[in-house]
């Protein structure tokens, strides 16, 4: 019994025909384009959720106030957003739609290339555009003209034997113009796969580390390991071993304000040396600015912001003497208003027992305001610029925690130490620069001026030169694709027989054009364009000056 036909194999049903069909879905320029609107969706909770690499007790916070929602969003990666699972899905898959998109596309311009150009059709009268002259000369000599006027043009001249239709042959030229649009369409979409893999080894290689340093020249930070910055986040390949050496000290700092006490210019004096063993006082000196950056060894050194740090010195009952620059952190930015605190330890002969010295430590908590205004007691500022610079502090004693070794908050102390009575409140004062404060035990505390702090960010991003390439160079490319006119032309040229009268040779020359639209090229001047292929130059130009005058 003879058999029916046989089927394809399993294989090929429901393997590899339906990953040939997800493969050319994926790698067609509409699934490109749909990925990369979606990429730049996917982006959108970055800009307006506060994300963990940034700031990790802002996005806690964030995270704590909005309950299971938080929670809940935590779990989708909305607070880590560009280094999610979900994202990185669409970062690949983007990449490779462009690979599998681009790749036949170029291989395809490079035959179109060294192809020749189209022939012309049969009926030369079906295009939109098409002129008939007749002109004296053979069709040879006439093709000559036209090859000659098409310069720059990819053209091609064919004499056909006589035929049926035309018994006395005929001299075709096709000329063909434009193949940079393709070009740049290829570069535009080239580049941008190369600005995508630039920002991902920019995020693979790169990091960036904050600090915070008094612009006395006192302090000093070396980009030798992680553990220098208040902050650092690096890429996936960065382990902090490998971080380029160089130094950098804040010598002095300014700020200029608007009269509505909008911040206006900052600029700090830096000193900066590639040499960590150099001697400092070689270092040379530059100005670094908002959007000034200093540039050293492929990292760049930001002026983020700033904020005053008041100098308060303690006097122990003994005469001995503590002095600390504490920065405070600013609360109102337009005037400047900060808070912040400070820890002092007792002196060591002071008690010789160590429990009952970490009972007796100072502790300071308040506001420090530019230029002081006053509502009673209650202190605030006028204008950021330091015109009056006062304190509000809260003076406590008792154990601030600085032997316990434990991590504290640079800005406040601890809630837990001042509700269980770890630290008791002794005074609280209002003070100007000069000014103390006297505790029942004799201890005094000073007010003695204020410096500037300044907050730097260090940078790091070795795919930078290639970002930028990347997007001139879309930006060439989307330029050169809209602006260069994909054209093509075609010219039959048909021997009339001379008269019997002169002799003359004369030729019709019938001319078409074919542009995808009227504005890529022909509009409403294909009549003279065609004319100015069958004139000679010198006549060309006679008439081109004419129009002129």
């Amino acid at each position: 019994m003879p058999s029916g036909p046989v089927g394809p194999h399993w294989a090929k049903r429901y393997v590899l025909w339906p990953a040939r069909n997800l493969w050319r879905s994926l790698t067609s320029m509409r699934t490109a384009l749909a990925l990369l609107f979606l990429l730049a969706l996917a982006a959108i909770p970055g800009a307006l959720l506060p994300q963990r690499p940034l700031n990790e007790q802002k996005t806690q916070a964030y995270i704590d106030n909005h309950g299971w929602l938080g929670r809940a969003m935590d779990r989708l990666q909305l607070f880590d957003v560009f280094a999610s699972a979900w994202f990185t899905a669409i970062y690949v898959l983007l990449f490779v739609s462009l690979v599998g998109c681009l790749t036949p596309r170029l291989i395809e311009h490079f035959h179109a290339l060294r192809a020749k150009p189209v022939a012309a059709p049969r009926n030369l009268a079906r295009l939109p555009r098409r002129e008939v002259f007749e002109v004296d000369g053979t069709p040879e000599e006439i093709a000559a003209r036209i090859d000659g006027n098409l310069r720059g043009w990819r053209r091609e001249v064919v004499v056909r034997e006589p035929s049926k239709a035309y018994p006395d042959g005929v001299v075709e030229v096709s000329a063909e113009k434009g193949y940079l649009r393709e070009f740049g369409n290829l570069v535009f979409h080239f580049a941008l796969l190369a600005l995508l893999i630039s920002i991902a080894v920019g995020k693979l290689y790169g990091y960036e580390g904050t600090r915070s340093l008094v612009a006395d020249g006192q302090q000093e930070l070396c980009n030798t390991s992680t553990a220098v910055y208040d902050s650092f986040r690096g890429g996936n390949m960065v382990d902090g071993t490998d971080l380029a050496p160089f130094c950098i000290r804040i010598d002095d700092f300014s700020a200029t304000f608007l009269p509505n006490g909008q911040p206006d210019m900052y600029n700090a004096k830096v000193q900066y040396s590639t040499d960590v063993t150099a001697d400092p006082a070689s270092w040379p000196t530059t100005s670094v600015r908002v959007n000034e950056p200093l540039r050293l060894s492929g990292d760049r050194v930001y002026v983020l912001g700033n904020g005053f740090a008041p100098i308060f010195t303690v006097t122990f009952p003994n005469g001995e003497k503590r002095t600390q620059t504490v920065p405070f952190i600013p609360d109102e930015m337009a005037t400047m208003l900060s808070s912040g605190a400070a820890r002092f330890d007792t002196p060591g002969g002071m008690y010789p027992d160590q429990k009952i010295r970490s009972q007796n430590q100072i502790a300071l908590e308040g506001l420090f305001a530019p230029t002081a205004t006053f509502d009673g007691t209650l202190l605030s500022s006028g204008s950021p610029v330091p015109k009056r610079p006062y304190v509000a502090i809260r003076i406590y004693k008792g154990n601030t925690g600085l032997d316990s070794g434990a991590p504290q908050n640079a800005y406040a102390l601890d809630p837990v130490s001042l509700h269980n009575g770890a630290l008791v409140r002794q005074a609280q004062a209002n003070l100007g620069v000069g000014q103390s404060s006297k505790l029942p035990d004799g201890t005094t505390v000073t007010f003695d001026g204020y410096k500037r702090w300044v907050s730097v960010q260090i940078s790091h991003d070795p795919a930078q030169d290639f970002v930028l390439v990347s997007a001139i160079a879309m930006l060439a490319g989307l330029l050169v694709s809209l602006l260069i006119r994909r054209r093509r032309v075609w010219a039959r040229l048909v021997p009339v027989a001379a008269s019997a009268a002169d002799g003359q040779r004369r030729t019709v020359v019938e001319i078409a054009g074919l542009a995808r639209t009227d504005q890529a090229g022909w509009g409403e001047g294909f009549e003279k364009q065609a004319a100015g292929l069958v004139r000679e130059r010198a006549e060309r130009r006679d008439m081109a000056g004419a129009q002129d005058e």
